[in-house]
């Protein structure tokens, strides 16, 4: 094969991967985020999951690229947790590195200064509730709730069974709301 088609052929690999992949950035950085809690692990772990993603984009055959990011970035997270497993944790909380400062899309009423805070306490409390989770049930509750994936797609990315992509859904929802509650003040019912 001479050097032209080499260039033509990674020139047109690479288009195909930003066309499929990049739309997907924003999704891999959130997930990678609550799987890791640091905005700099996760930047780690995005980048490393895009390269090996590109490394291995030959292999790609489905139809959607999302869940198969997720699942190297599953893979990108579960290596750097176990690396990390016995280095010493940094001081701080993921809810300290989100940004807040959320613009409107559309013209509505401003927010009075008491509904921002309250929004604000309860995002937090939500981000923190999340956070605390288990591993194997807060990835499934980012992947259904905040990725938007298909019981089909999740079972695929975490590598189990549909039943237990359910079943982990429902215990994960219902801690959340046990502890939504409990920082509520309230009594679960």
């Amino acid at each position: 094969m001479t050097g032209a088609m080499r260039a033509d052929e990674d020139g047109g690999r690479a288009g195909r991967f930003r066309a499929l992949a990049l739309p997907h950035l924003d999704d891999v950085y959130t997930l990678a985020r609550y799987l890791l809690g640091s905005a700099a692990d996760a930047d780690d772990a995005v980048q490393e999951c895009y390269l090996r993603a590109y490394r291995h984009f030959d292999t790609y055959r489905g139809p959607q690229i999302k869940p198969w990011l997720f699942a190297i970035l599953r893979n990108v997270c579960h290596s750097a947790r176990a690396r990390a497993a016995s280095a010493p944790q940094p001081a701080g909380s993921m809810a300290e590195d989100i940004d807040e400062a959320a613009v409107p899309v559309w013209n509505e009423t401003p927010e009075t200064p008491e509904s921002a805070i309250v929004r604000r306490h309860d995002a937090d409390t939500i981000r923190n509730l999340v956070a605390g989770l288990p591993s194997p049930f807060r990835e499934v509750i980012v992947l259904r709730e905040i990725d938007d994936l298909s019981y089909r797609e999740i079972a695929d990315v975490v590598g189990v069974p549909v039943g237990t992509v359910m079943s982990r859904l429902a215990r994960a929802r219902a801690m959340l709301r046990t502890a939504w509650l409990a920082a509520d003040g309230k009594e679960p019912q």
